[in-house]
């Protein structure tokens, strides 16, 4: 008989929507942009990060105006 292994869940919460003090997503802010984006260059998911829908949307929309104008790069560094 198997027994199924519990895995324990932290509850996700959106950084933006839970600290007002937090700065508005802006796509000249690189800081704090760069956290969302994986070395690869990806953009990390919501369901991994656990921003709501619409900062979600409003954080892919930042990173690619970024890219657009190379305040971040396309694809990270690989390294071979």
């Amino acid at each position: 008989m198997r027994t199924k292994k519990r895995t324990f869940q932290r509850v996700k919460v959106c950084r933006f929507c839970s600290d007002p003090e937090q700065p508005t997503i802006d796509y000249k802010d690189v800081k704090v942009i760069r956290s969302f984006v994986t070395e690869r260059g990806k953009i990390i998911p919501r369901r991994i990060y656990g921003t709501c829908a619409t900062h979600q949307r409003q954080v892919c929309e930042a990173i690619k105006r970024a890219r657009q104008i190379a305040l971040l790069p396309y694809a990270g560094t690989t390294q071979r």
